[in-house]
C-alpha cells in the first residue's frame, strides 16, 4: 500500500508506547516508579514534540493490558494527526479514532524520501539499494542502526516521537549499511575483481 504525505505539516515517527502496559517498565527498563507516571511522562513528551496538524506515523503497539477507555483517554489526550501500523499488541489500538489504520506495512513518500513503514524490522525491503528509507518499532531498541534504517519507538527518543529532520540526521551519522546493500557491494566488488 502507498499512500504519499504531501501536507506541509512536519511529519514524526514513533512505536511502542504500551500505555497501560505495567510489565514494559521492567522489560524495557524504563525510568518510571508506576505506570501511571510513565503512562502521564510519554503524553506530555508526546504533546511537546507534535503539534496539533503534525502528522504521526505509530509503527504499533501503542496500548496492551490496559482497559479500552484507558487507551482511548490516552489517545484523546495527544496532539496531531495520528495514524497507525497495526503491532503484535494492538487489540486497544485498532478500536481507536486514527486517521487511518494499516495492516502489515505502508510504503510511502515523506518530505520526498520513500519510507517503507512497519511495526517490524526487516533485513531486506523494497528499493533498499535505490536508498527506500525503512522505519520500525518491535525491537524496543535492540538493534542497531544502519545508514537508511532504525528503530523509531521511544526506547530510543527519549520516550517521545522523533521528527522526520532527526531521523535523517541519526541516520546520516551511522557508517553501516543495510545488510542486503553492504552484501551486494561486497559481491559486486568481487565479480569486478574477477573480470580484471
Amino acid at each position: 500500500m502507498t499512500k504519499t504525505t504531501t501536507s506541509t505539516a512536519r511529519v514524526l515517527l514513533t512505536a511502542d508506547h504500551h500505555f497501560g502496559h505495567e510489565a514494559v517498565l521492567r522489560m524495557s527498563g524504563r525510568p518510571f516508579a508506576s505506570i501511571g507516571e510513565h503512562d502521564e511522562y510519554l503524553v506530555e513528551a508526546w504533546n511537546a514534540s507534535v503539534g496539533p496538524k503534525d502528522e504521526v506515523w505509530h509503527l504499533g503497539d501503542f496500548a496492551y493490558k490496559c482497559t479500552q477507555e484507558h487507551a482511548a483517554r490516552v489517545f484523546s489526550r495527544l496532539n496531531g494527526v495520528k495514524r497507525l501500523v497495526h503491532g503484535n499488541h494492538e487489540k486497544r489500538g485498532k478500536t481507536l479514532p486514527w486517521a487511518s489504520q494499516h495492516e502489515g506495512f505502508v510504503d510511502t513518500v515523506i518530505e520526498g524520501r520513500r519510507a517503507f513503514l512497519c511495526h517490524y524490522a526487516f533485513r531486506a525491503w523494497p528499493g533498499a539499494f535505490r536508498g527506500t528509507l525503512h522505519f520500525y518499532g518491535h525491537t524496543h531498541g535492540l538493534l542497531p542502526d544502519t545508514r537508511q534504517s532504525c528503530d523509531v519507538g521511544v526506547d530510543r527518543w527519549q520516550y517521545r516521537p522523533a521528527s522526520f529532520p532527526e531521523i535523517l540526521a541519526r541516520l546520516e551519522a551511522t557508517e553501516a549499511l543495510p545488510e542486503e546493500v553492504a552484501l551486494g557491494q561486497a559481491q559486486d566488488a568481487a565479480r569486478e575483481a574477477d573480470e580484471a
